[in-house]
């Protein structure tokens, strides 16, 4: 009796495809030796073969690779594959991949390139060693002096370049550095529609803060040497402002009692020994109020003069109102009020608890476009008291680029100034010892474009 065999015989595709899966475990496996602290990002991505790759590429999601290029470079050059391996999870860590904008892509691409390999050659570790070049020292040496580190930052210098030299010699430029620092294919990273990006992207996106926070994390638990690499992933820079910030804006918040239960302070150990000891009845009952975070009346200001983007003075708002509502009931019995000024209020948007807050960032445009002048605000915000429209301000936050006059007179209520990144304050207006002061990166502003 014949008896027919239908074992599935491999093919020479499927094999590659298993063999490179293969190398990835391996990859992981001797990074992992090296940087520990890096366990949570190493299997952040699923690897999946793409015939004809020769780079790596990544969505976010997925590790897209060419099988046969990788297996062919891994038997020639296993130390590449390591860093470009590396250097695809951390444009994710950075969050490269969603806060681009409406910048230049050619520009932008190689100014993320340039960041992570900076980075790379900064972490003395086997699995990131290689010879640094004389284009890369260089760059490497003018970049510091400058106090350059994020992709953003990169892009601002790499666009004053272009103001500075012919077209020509620009465009020669621009492909020196992609023959230095291109090591992965962004063909793959997120298109915007509508300048947005779809819910899925932006729970990506997400993910990988919390993953890059928890990396952070893990420097108050890891060694020396780990704690000296963790710093020169300069991730404090990209990725944990907004958590900076989210602590800073407790700052203005007040206890209050609120009904609910604390779920910090009720031991379910005893609540369960009730029913188990007495059948139907607990032996201690959840307490009915807890103390929580609250804010009343909260004042948020933006300088709307010439010198600011309306993008990112939205993308502010969007990030603070968001910070603000993960409290739970935040805005229940709470009004925020949002005032946009140049050198005179140019408008007033309450914010409660039946706001359309989506609708009010819809229909959002900047108001001003004049001179930088503080005062108003606080003219104006005093008289809300004195009329009584307000009971009291918890606090009051003003967004702006700090070249502006400040009041003279100390405010009654928490006052704070917010600056972007690389502002160095200025002789003529220093930034009165009455206030807070807080920087915020534009990386963290941009990944709250719409």
């Amino acid at each position: 009796m014949d008896v027919t065999n239908n074992k599935h015989i491999e093919t020479q595709t499927e094999w590659e495809g298993r063999m490179g899966r293969k190398i990835f475990s391996y990859l992981r496996d001797e990074i992992y030796k090296d940087l520990r602290f890096m366990d949570v990002v190493l299997t952040g991505l699923n690897t999946v073969d793409r015939q004809g790759l020769v780079m790596f590429g990544t969505d976010g999601r997925n590790l897209y690779f060419g099988p046969e290029h990788t297996i062919e470079l891994f038997r020639k050059n296993e130390q590449f594959l390591k860093r470009a391996y590396l250097h695809s999870i951390l444009h994710c860590i950075y969050g490269h991949l969603w806060i681009g904008g409406d910048r230049d892509k050619r520009i932008y691409n190689i100014s993320c390139d340039i960041a992570i390999e900076k980075v790379l050659d900064s972490i003395n570790k086997p699995c990131t060693k290689r010879i640094l070049t004389l284009q890369r020292k260089s760059l490497y040496e003018e970049l510091n002096k400058k106090d350059i580190v994020s992709a953003g930052q990169i892009y601002e210098y790499i666009v004053e370049k272009r103001h500075e030299m012919s077209e020509m010699d620009f465009e020669n430029l621009l492909i020196k550095l992609n023959k230095e620092f291109i090591v992965d294919d962004h063909h793959f990273w997120p298109e915007k529609k509508d300048k947005s990006i779809s819910k899925r992207d932006e729970q990506t996106s997400k993910e990988w803060q919390s993953k890059a926070r928890q990396i952070l994390h893990n420097k108050s638990f890891g060694n020396n040497n780990d704690e000296e690499e963790i710093n020169s992933l300069n991730i404090n820079v990209e990725a944990s402002n907004r958590h900076n910030y989210r602590d800073f804006l407790l700052k203005f918040t007040n206890k209050s009692e609120v009904l609910g239960i604390n779920a910090d302070e009720f031991d379910m150990g005893f609540y369960n020994y009730g029913f188990s000891l007495y059948k139907n009845m607990p032996l201690i009952e959840p307490l009915e109020t807890k103390q929580d975070n609250r804010i009343k009346d909260f004042i948020i200001a933006v300088d709307t003069s010439y010198s600011t983007s309306g993008q990112l003075v939205k993308n502010f708002l969007e990030q603070t109102l968001e910070i603000l509502k993960e409290n739970g009931d935040f805005l229940k019995n709470s009004r925020v009020r949002i005032l946009q000024c140049d050198d005179g209020i140019r408008d007033d948007i309450i914010v409660s608890e039946n706001s359309n807050i989506d609708e009010i960032f819809r229909e959002f445009n900047l108001k001003g476009g004049g001179n930088t002048d503080f005062r108003p605000v606080f003219s104006y915000v005093n008289e809300l008291i004195n009329s009584g429209t307000i009971s009291e301000v918890d606090g009051l936050v003003y967004f702006t680029d700090g070249k502006g006059i400040y009041p003279k007179a100390v405010p009654q209520y928490k006052t704070a100034f917010v600056f972007l990144e690389g502002y160095e304050g200025d002789k003529e207006f220093k930034v009165p010892s009455w206030c807070y002061r807080e920087v915020i990166y534009k990386s963290s502003l941009e990944r709250y474009e719409r």
